[in-house]
């Protein structure tokens, strides 16, 4: 949510809708606390589109076959985690209230294959979940990343310098790869004009602390009261992709990887894979643009300023002749 605020407020991006897949909860779950969000700001008029409930391959079966042979993979988002945990379309009550509007009636992949078709090389695609509903936009339209200017991604683990035991003892398992990797393969290996990767590795060296959040509470804006009110500790993953999209700067430095995640039943099944350049025929896949370090001061203060900021009002229609 707090990602998708500092894209929503910035004044140099213009939102074309919200698809929303499951990942850190289930699909409908997810989907009414963007509704609510947008409710809660006044911008009702972009769409939320849902893409898909269920990953091309893997499964919460298959997760456990898997940890049966090779151990425990702690966070599953939507299949072990939760208050309580549920089944895949029931909507727990939302501590926001529930949202009044309902989503849009078209699908993910087909919402996102008609937008990059009506702004043929304008369109920005932000990935900050599993990438089932930008596979599935691939398989139905092959033409699909080559139509879109650029795709930004949250995604991926490489070599994090961490005590964080959750990816000390799986330094190349990131859960947004990890939760579809069949899709991400997919992703991954199509031909986009440009791919940016934010990963485990520099998101790992953010943190939303309680000074932060005071920060953010001294607005008065209705984003602002929401993440105040709602926020917890945690890294900022998501905001780092949003905001290192929004000002490059903030990125201090960069290198270029072929990416590449485990697809094979065995103990890599959903890890992440990187080349240096020169290896593309053993990737087959179009060079990334890895962020590597990061101004932390500029970034925590440019976020705060985006999420603190007076939300946009929606455009106004243009005026029938």
């Amino acid at each position: 949510m707090q990602a998708v605020l500092t894209l929503v407020n910035s004044a140099d991006t213009e939102v074309l809708g919200i698809t929303v897949p499951t990942g850190d909860a289930w699909r409908d779950e997810e989907v009414a606390h963007v509704l609510r969000l947008l409710e809660i700001i006044g911008r009702t008029d972009i769409p939320v589109v849902p893409g898909a409930v269920f990953p091309m391959m893997n499964s919460k079966d298959f997760a456990a076959k898997w940890e049966s042979q090779y151990g425990k993979v702690p966070y599953q988002g939507a299949w072990n985690t939760g208050n309580p945990v549920h089944g895949p379309f029931e909507i727990p009550p939302l501590p926001e209230g529930a949202p009044a509007k309902q989503p849009s009636q078209e699908d993910a992949p087909t919402f996102l294959v008609r937008m990059v078709n009506t702004y043929p090389h304008e369109v920005t695609i932000y990935a900050a979940a599993p990438l089932t509903d930008l596979a599935m936009a691939i398989l139905m339209d092959a033409n699909f990343p080559e139509l879109s200017k650029e795709l930004i991604v949250m995604g991926g683990s490489i070599n994090p310098k961490t005590d964080d035991p959750e990816f000390k003892s799986a330094p190349h398992r990131e859960f947004n790869f990890w939760m579809d990797p069949d899709a991400a393969h997919v992703v991954l290996h199509a031909h986009w004009p440009r791919i940016v990767l934010t990963t485990v590795d520099i998101s790992i060296t953010t943190r939303m602390d309680k000074n932060l959040i005071a920060q953010i509470a001294n607005g008065t804006t209705p984003a602002t009261q929401y993440v105040a009110k709602y926020a917890s500790p945690d890294y900022l993953w998501d905001e780092l992709a949003a905001v290192a999209w929004l000002d490059p700067s903030i990125i201090t430095k960069w290198r270029k990887l072929y990416i590449d995640v485990g697809t094979n039943f065995d103990a890599s099944y959903g890890n992440t894979r990187a080349w240096p350049p020169g290896k593309l025929a053993e990737s087959g896949g179009p060079l990334a643009e890895v962020q590597q370090t990061l101004d932390r001061e500029k970034f925590y203060k440019l976020f705060v300023d985006l999420i603190t900021r007076p939300t946009p009002a929606p455009p106004t229609p243009p005026t029938e002749k």
